[in-house]
């Protein structure tokens, strides 16, 4: 019998106790989603002409998060919810998803990466952010902090990382933490939704037509400390991510900001020796400065 026991144990891979944990955001279906609204959740076929092909997932109805939790003996206790871009249509779900909470695991954060719904619904206004990604990202900040004790996390170091679209539904996020973009869905809901701390690589979408910020982001002095990264040659990105800056600096609020010359957009933790791509080294720097990696 013992044999036997210990031929079941030897079986099992060891890799599988490191696997990172998904989970549902919702306790049923997600706010507003209607079974049949979109086809099937499913990867695009990747451009063979990319230097770096890219993991686009499409179709989005059932939100996740996937915790990557960092070595027992690195881990600080931060947590950062990872949120890539893609336009609110599909998820860059490697370079600037799982790729990235990898990277965090280096420095003993917990990285969690939100699968939020995409694309935009039929139903919802066309030329504005879809509120279901937002209902999603809330909802995500107050999951994770509810998991604080049972993943090892420090309720009070628990920010968010975007990039592009991702960047912009960060800055959204920290403009709502005072109101719900949905009707509670259980006792989850009455966990603070605010970010400790946020971090927008390229963020998108930040100035409208007017070059003005758009009605739903709002920076005020209570806006939690903010670290941004963006490309000289990103035109789409540059220009809203200076205003969201001077925004930031007019309101007192702690930040950081890194403009490189090159890089363009979308590069997310792509391998380059450019400058660009020192933007996780940099970041890393930002959190131990502001004291988010103390363990």
């Amino acid at each position: 019998m013992r044999t036997v026991v210990l031929a079941l144990l030897l079986s099992v891979p060891v890799a599988a106790a490191d696997k990172p944990l998904e989970l549902p955001l919702w306790p049923g279906d997600a706010p507003g989603e209607k079974a049949g609204a979109i086809p099937a959740e499913a990867y695009q076929p990747a451009n063979p002409k990319e230097k770096f092909p890219v993991k686009r997932l499409a179709n989005v109805s059932k939100p996740t998060i996937t915790v990557f939790t960092p070595k027992a003996e690195l881990n600080t206790g931060a947590a950062v919810i990872v949120v890539p871009g893609g336009g609110y249509n599909i998820l860059a779900f490697e370079h600037e998803g799982s790729m990235v909470c990898e990277w965090l695991n280096t420095l003993g954060v917990t990285g969690v990466l939100l699968k939020y719904r995409v694309p935009r619904r039929p139903d919802q206004p066309k030329g504005e952010p879809p509120v279901s990604a937002l209902q999603d990202a809330q909802r995500a900040v107050s999951l994770t902090r509810s998991k604080a004790k049972e993943w090892g996390i420090d309720p009070k170091r628990i920010g968010m990382l975007g990039f592009s679209a991702g960047g912009h539904l960060t800055a959204w996020t920290l403009s709502t933490t005072d109101k719900r973009a949905y009707e509670p869905a259980d006792a989850i809901d009455k966990v603070s939704s605010r970010p400790d701390f946020a971090i927008l690589i390229y963020p998108a979408y930040l100035t409208n037509r007017e070059k003005k910020m758009p009605p739903e982001l709002t920076v005020t002095k209570d806006t939690p400390p903010c670290f941004l990264a963006v490309s000289y040659n990103d035109d789409g990105c540059f220009a809203g991510t200076i205003e969201y800056m001077k925004a930031l600096k007019a309101s007192k609020v702690p930040a950081e900001l890194h403009v490189f010359a090159g890089g363009g957009h979308g590069y997310g933790m792509k391998p380059s020796d450019q400058s660009y791509a020192t933007w996780p080294k940099r970041c890393g720097e930002w959190l131990t400065e502001q004291g988010y990696l103390k363990k």
